[in-house]
C-alpha cells in the first residue's frame, strides 16, 4: 500500500498561507540567467534572472522570464542582443549587487566591481570575469497569458546562442566539467542559493546507450 502522506493543497489565486511562496523552492534549484545587455544609446545593464533554463539543442537556444519590462528586455527589444554569463560561487557576491534595483542610468558593472568585455560576434558586451560566456541574438519574446487568456505581466526572452566563450580549464579530454566551474543555482525562500560538487555525481546512461548482453 502507498504510504499515507498530509497534503497542504492551496490554490495559488487564492494565496499559499505559507511564510513564503513555495513555488520556486519546488521548482529549484534553478539556474541563474545573468544577462548582460547594451541599449540602443549606449547604456550598460546586467541583472540576473532565475527563471532561466535552455530550450534547444540544435540550433540552441535559451531562455529567460522576466516580470516586467525591466531594463534587461527593454535593451534587448532595441538591438535584439545579449549575453548569458555563468554565475559561480566565486562571482555570487557580485552577482547579487548586480540585482539591485536602481536607476536606469547606473551600469551595473561598476556597481558589481566586475568588468564589462566586448564579445566576438554582437555589441551586447559581457562578464569578463565569468568562465562561461553564451552570445546570444534575441528568436522571440513572447508576452504569457494565464488560464483565462488574459496577458499577464511576465515576458519571456528566447535567444539563439550564437557564440560560446568557455575557460579552459574547465574543460578535461575535451569535456566540459559541470562541478568544476562551481556553478550557482536559485533556491527556496527568500536567499537561498545551492551548489554543485563532484560528491553529488552520478552516471546513468540512457536505455539506448546501454550496450546489449554478449
Amino acid at each position: 500500500m502507498p504510504h499515507h502522506r498530509d497534503f497542504h493543497f492551496y490554490e495559488p489565486s487564492a494565496g499559499h498561507g505559507l511564510p513564503h511562496s513555495p513555488f520556486n523552492a519546488i521548482i529549484a534549484p534553478r539556474p541563474i540567467g545573468w544577462i548582460s545587455t547594451r541599449s540602443a544609446g549606449g547604456q550598460l545593464n546586467l541583472a540576473p534572472y532565475s527563471f532561466f533554463n535552455a530550450f534547444s539543442y540544435t540550433p540552441p537556444i535559451i531562455g529567460f522570464a522576466s516580470i516586467g519590462m525591466k531594463d534587461t528586455v527593454t535593451n534587448i527589444t532595441e538591438t535584439g542582443e545579449f549575453c548569458w554569463n555563468l554565475a559561480t560561487r566565486e562571482l555570487a557576491e557580485a552577482m547579487n549587487e548586480s540585482a539591485a534595483i536602481v536607476d536606469k542610468h547606473v551600469d551595473e558593472f561598476e556597481l558589481a566591481g566586475l568588468t564589462p568585455a566586448a564579445s566576438s560576434l554582437i555589441d551586447a558586451p559581457h562578464v569578463a570575469e565569468a568562465r562561461v560566456v553564451f552570445e546570444c541574438r534575441v528568436t522571440q519574446i513572447v508576452r504569457l497569458d494565464d488560464a483565462a487568456g488574459s496577458p499577464t505581466q511576465t515576458r519571456v526572452v528566447f535567444g539563439e546562442v550564437v557564440g560560446v566563450h568557455i575557460d579552459k580549464d574547465l574543460l578535461v579530454d575535451g569535456i566540459y566539467q559541470t562541478a568544476l566551474a562551481h556553478p550557482i543555482s536559485r533556491g527556496g525562500g527568500p536567499a537561498t542559493y545551492f551548489g554543485i560538487t563532484e560528491g553529488e555525481r552520478f552516471e546513468m546512461p540512457r536505455p539506448e546507450q546501454r550496450r546489449p548482453e554478449a
